[in-house]
């Protein structure tokens, strides 16, 4: 099995955890808690200005 990425947050998510979100367009989102699901579907977020992502800070 391959392990996963968080779409939002880019932490690997364990096998057999996270939720796997699909938007109507088709596109398969990833995320490892509802932390994640949250802000990025619900309060679109963005991963570079939240600091407790790995993608934080980085271009």
């Amino acid at each position: 099995m391959k392990i996963r990425k968080c779409s939002f947050c880019g932490y690997d998510i364990p096998i057999g955890r996270g939720i796997m979100f699909v938007r109507r367009d088709g596109t398969v989102l990833n995320f490892c808690a509802k932390k994640c699901r949250k802000a990025m579907v619900d309060h679109k977020k963005k991963a570079r200005k939240t600091r407790w992502t790995a993608y934080y800070g980085k271009q």
